[in-house]
């Protein structure tokens, strides 16, 4: 293993009396969060939630100057702890990564050992990023519904936000689970990806004309939604018996103007999912079955776009935009996957 510089790189965020601001620096390891794991990182991810901290339009850190990036993968360059060894290939995500200590947009990072976790057998450290916290949430998603009774004999599973990282990684992940997946998106030019990706049927949201019944006539068994605001809203009136929701994100706002009755009446549930604080052990079944059955078969394709710390910036602002597709990963160093 390669000797820890004494400097390396690392994109950081600030928010003090010179005001809010992110950019590429030169910091060393005292600099950033103590933890009992150092790796070398070698690629990490790009999600709504970092376009939000790295811009400054949602609050997401809670102490600063943090090393943005919720997800990291990378080699063990140090260990203070019998269950990690130099050498191994690891990746985290969520817990706590650029919200209260250091993330993965840094050459080198400690993390504590007890929100580490190996890297599948059958996961490159790329793919497991090109998977990272929106593949993850996907996984998440569909671990709880199917721990509340969801199964594919119930019928098609809707995919709301279908062009971004979750909603990608949900249809491919959905289809090879055996779920007949539905996707509704703003972006219709998309349709033929999605329909490539798994989806039997792509639905326009600027189509879409939910009644104002409290229950209107179901249309799906289940969804998997991160846009939540009038789209979570509509999507509980039209869910089928027994059905499941998913609510994962709020890309479409974070109110709800619903009713009990599809809850009552037919027995849907909304289940939270919370991928930051997912306990470990539950993080560490989901990240061992996207490296084997719920592994995306299209993972390669819905990465769609490579930087590097330094071209990384322009994502952000395109993301922030609506204008992303699929999942963007970055490449930190040259290490050998």
């Amino acid at each position: 293993m390669s000797k820890i510089p004494d400097t390396f790189r690392a994109f950081r965020i600030h928010d003090d009396e010179e005001g809010y601001r992110s950019g590429i620096e030169a910091v060393s390891l005292e600099d950033l969060s103590d933890g009992e794991v150092t790796i070398q990182v070698a690629w990490s991810g790009i999600n709504f939630k970092d376009a939000l901290a790295a811009t400054g339009k949602g609050k997401i850190l809670r102490r600063y100057p943090l090393a943005g990036g919720i997800d990291v993968a990378g080699v063990v360059v140090e260990s203070k702890c019998d269950q990690v060894e130099v050498g191994d290939r690891v990746l985290a995500n969520g817990s706590g990564l650029s919200e209260v200590r250091d993330g993965g947009y840094s050459e080198y990072l400690r993390l504590s050992s007890d929100i580490v976790v190996p890297l599948p057998e059958r996961l490159t450290m790329r793919e497991a990023m090109g998977l990272g916290t929106a593949g993850f949430t996907a996984a998440m998603s569909l671990y709880r519904m199917e721990a509340n009774g969801q199964v594919p004999g119930m019928g098609p599973i809707v995919v709301t936000g279908a062009s971004g990282g979750v909603g990608t990684v949900a249809i491919n992940l959905l289809t090879a689970a055996g779920y007949e997946a539905h996707a509704i998106t703003g972006k219709v030019e998309e349709f033929d990806w999605l329909e490539h990706l798994g989806a039997s049927q792509c639905i326009s949201r600027h189509d879409l004309h939910w009644g104002q019944k409290p229950l209107e006539k179901a249309s799906w068994a289940g969804c998997i939604d991160s846009v939540g605001g009038d789209m979570l809203a509509g999507i509980s009136r039209v869910i089928d018996l027994w059905g499941n929701i998913a609510c994962c994100g709020m890309a479409g706002g974070h109110g709800l103007n619903a009713t009990v009755f599809p809850l009552i009446l037919r027995g849907v549930s909304f289940l939270g999912i919370s991928s930051a604080n997912c306990p470990i052990e539950m993080r560490r079944t989901l990240w061992n079955r996207l490296g084997h059955e719920w592994k995306p078969p299209l993972l390669d394709e819905i990465i769609t776009n490579e930087v590097t710390l330094d071209t990384m910036e322009t994502v952000f602002s395109e993301m922030m935009e609506g204008k992303s597709l699929g999942r963007t990963v970055i490449k930190i160093s040259d290490l050998e996957d």
